[in-house]
């Protein structure tokens, strides 16, 4: 455990009420407050600031590799490419619209920290990652004069990750402003159907990003219309820029989905309203394309400096498909306990076979189930515990965090951490285990 988060524990543990109850007294923004209170952790995470940032350009570099997969291994072929992920032609075909080979760099990189570095889970690529709005929360804390007093005392900082993506829309908006405007008007567009489930954490996010000065505009896909001159509107208004809040998946599962989003792509062709980003991400975040990274398939493709960079970050990971080995399947056999199952294209921990809380016949199915499916086989990752103090009981437990590290085209850009007791299971994700909290990141030095 870092030794902060000790102090942090001892000090509410032993009567600093400010401290125990920073969160729960900390003023938030009205729309924060309704999405994001009740799933709060009593405390925030701490992070070493400069492992994180080394992490963090770690990250940018992989990002790079990552996007050269298809020139390095397929010949610039993004059909091979995609076949190899196991991605449907239809999926596939779907992620290539307005595809021009360099998909923006925004995402979320969610990983573990063993205890002696951070090792990454996933890259979720694109707009639509979650949690760009929770420096709302560390901004409430340090307006808790107790809190504020212990970051001062311990150096704490953050990043505001809904800055510097301001700072990402208003360069990718400008070539189409219109009217003149000093700042652009930017639509927030979920898919049909999609605000209903979202709608909490959209306006959210819409708060924040008022809060750095830009107007978003939400809505869905069958609220957009199109103008004589190709410019894109929302409830009238002409918009400069689509923040896109929808997956390629969530399309494909809309019978009018595909159609629906096709005025947004040749918005963007034309150069009327910018889509960002745009459904390319999805070739990248595709968990698969991470075992390409680490196949020693691929191995001569990588130099020295690139395959320590994959080492260093990423735990050992495998596709399983129909086309696999007996040799990798024997090996994802043997070694349950230290393996875990993820659907490629999956999200919140959802379709996850968890080796370690299988049986061997369980495991057998589960293996099954991924061979068929295309699955990615991963080392498993021990996260370091921290102290918590749950401030209505005083009772100190362990609690561990995948903590989510943000990239924008300007580099690091924050982070924030899922959280669950020790000793809740393996998946760390409020979609697969609803007793997941949310804490906002400071880091020391």
């Amino acid at each position: 455990m870092t030794a902060l988060s000790r102090t942090y524990a001892d000090a509410c543990r032993d009567g600093n009420a400010g401290l125990r109850d920073a969160v729960a007294r900390a003023a938030f923004p009205p729309a924060f407050d309704e999405a994001w209170r009740r799933h709060l952790l009593p405390r925030p995470w701490f992070v070493p600031e400069a492992e994180t940032r080394e992490f963090a350009r770690d990250l940018e570099e992989l990002f790079e590799l990552l996007v050269s997969l298809p020139d390095r291994l397929f010949d610039g072929d993004a059909e091979r490419y995609a076949k190899e992920l196991g991605l449907a032609p239809r999926h596939a075909a779907l992620l290539r619209r307005c595809s021009d080979g360099r998909p923006a760099r925004l995402g979320r990189a969610d990983a573990y920290h063993d205890g002696t570095g951070y090792r990454l889970l996933e890259f979720n690529l694109g707009s639509e990652v979650g949690g760009m709005d929770m420096a709302v929360c560390n901004d409430g804390l340090l307006r808790v004069g107790e809190f504020a007093a212990f970051a001062a005392a311990h150096g704490l900082a953050h990043v505001d990750t809904a800055a510097r993506l301001a700072e990402d829309l208003r360069e990718r908006a400008g070539a189409a402003l219109s009217g003149g405007g000093a700042e652009p008007v930017i639509g927030l567009v979920e898919g049909n159907g999609g605000i209903g489930p979202y709608g909490t954490l959209m306006r959210a996010f819409q708060e924040a990003m008022a809060a750095q000065g830009l107007e978003l505009r939400i809505g869905e896909l069958g609220d957009v219309r199109t103008r004589p001159d190709g410019k894109l509107t929302l409830g009238g208004a002409p918009l400069d820029l689509v923040l896109r809040n929808f997956g390629a998946r969530q399309l494909l599962d809309d019978p009018a989905g595909p159609e629906a989003a096709e005025h947004l792509f040749r918005a963007h062709e034309a150069g009327r309203t910018v889509l960002y980003t745009s459904l390319e991400s999805g070739l990248y975040a595709h968990k698969n394309a991470l075992a390409l990274l680490s196949d020693p398939r691929w191995a001569t493709t990588f130099d020295a400096v690139e395959r320590d960079l994959v080492d260093r970050v990423l735990p050992w990971s495998r596709t399983l498909g129909r086309t696999a080995s007996p040799d990798l399947l024997d090996v994802c056999r043997e070694r349950r306990e230290h393996l875990i199952l993820k659907p490629g294209a999956g999200h919140g921990g959802l379709g996850t076979f968890v080796g370690w809380e299988c049986d061997d016949d369980a495991w057998r199915e589960a293996l099954a189930i991924a061979v068929d499916h295309g699955y990615l086989a991963q080392e498993r990752v021990v996260p370091r515990p921290e102290p918590v103090l749950d401030p209505v009981t005083g009772v100190v437990d362990h609690r561990v965090a995948a903590v989510g590290v943000f990239l924008t085209s300007r580099g690091y850009a924050g982070a924030h951490a899922r959280v669950n007791r020790a000793d809740a299971g393996a998946i760390v994700g409020m979609s697969a285990n609803p007793d997941t909290r949310m804490a906002c990141v400071f880091s020391h030095p």
